[in-house]
């Protein structure tokens, strides 16, 4: 980056892969990267929320490409960023946002539901992660942005995958953005707080953790999806060019207390 200007932000002829793009977070990280001029790509387990995707998308005036795929399965990686490749010629962004959560008392958690975390949260973002970096080592160019979360940084005593897998997606995250940074290739992440989704849904309601969040957040609120929207601008423009290896909390200040 050579000035700043009002352009620093814009993502005019980039092509972002955002997995579980269409619902939740992962849709605002697509509607808002669309917005300053990038073209999407999605990845998903099903179709849900893929007509809502298109829409939104191209009424920001961008292209929008989908595949249906488990981005556990073995080999998944390599196809996802191969039909990137194939109909938009490049790859520039990649937010590795498809993510799960079980809930279990510690004696109860199974095996299986261990793997079936692991495997989404951490083992699908490193092997697209690796896949990626292929492709933007060869244009010395490109940004990761990692999803974290609040169990980057704390415990979850009824979350343990969830939490292993988001302190791993960390410290993967400055890893990466260190083997990366001499290609001109910065890998950063985001880490929401308590905001307002399906998945916190429980804890919305819950008469007793509840309003222990709200109360242990400076800010007195739960956020809202729409609050993530423009540090996820920031982390992929070329206006972020000499952050890497960042992990910046979207929590309120919750972890100020």
């Amino acid at each position: 980056m050579t000035a700043f200007d009002k352009d620093s932000f814009s993502l005019t002829n980039k092509v972002a892969l955002v997995t579980g793009g269409a619902s939740g977070l992962g849709l605002n990280y697509s509607i808002a990267l669309s917005m300053y001029g990038a073209d999407v790509f999605i990845v998903s387990r099903s179709q849900k929320g893929w007509e809502e995707a298109q829409k939104a998308v191209e009424g920001n005036g961008q292209q929008i490409g989908f595949l249906q795929k488990d981005i556990t399965a073995d080999g998944a990686a390599a196809e996802v960023i191969q039909a990137v490749l194939d109909q938009f010629g490049h790859l520039d962004i990649l937010v590795n946002n498809a993510g799960m959560q079980i809930r279990n008392d510690v004696l109860d958690f199974s095996d299986e539901d261990w793997k079936k975390v692991i495997d989404l949260n951490l083992n699908a973002l490193y092997y697209l992660s690796h896949e990626a970096a292929k492709v933007m080592v060869k244009q010395k160019s490109g940004k990761i942005i990692n999803i974290g979360s609040m169990q980057s940084y704390r415990a979850g005593k009824f979350i343990f995958p969830y939490t292993a897998s988001k302190h791993a997606v960390l410290g993967l995250t400055k890893a990466y953005a260190d083997a990366l940074a001499p290609y001109n290739i910065q890998v950063n992440g985001l880490a929401p707080g308590y905001i307002k989704t399906d998945m916190t849904k429980p804890l919305q309601e819950d008469p007793i953790r509840g309003p222990e969040i709200k109360a242990h957040i400076p800010s007195g609120e739960w956020g809202v999806p729409e609050e993530l929207m423009g540090p996820v601008v920031f982390l992929e423009s070329q206006a972020s060019d000499y952050v890497t290896g960042v992990m910046l909390p979207v929590d309120g200040g919750y972890l100020l207390r």
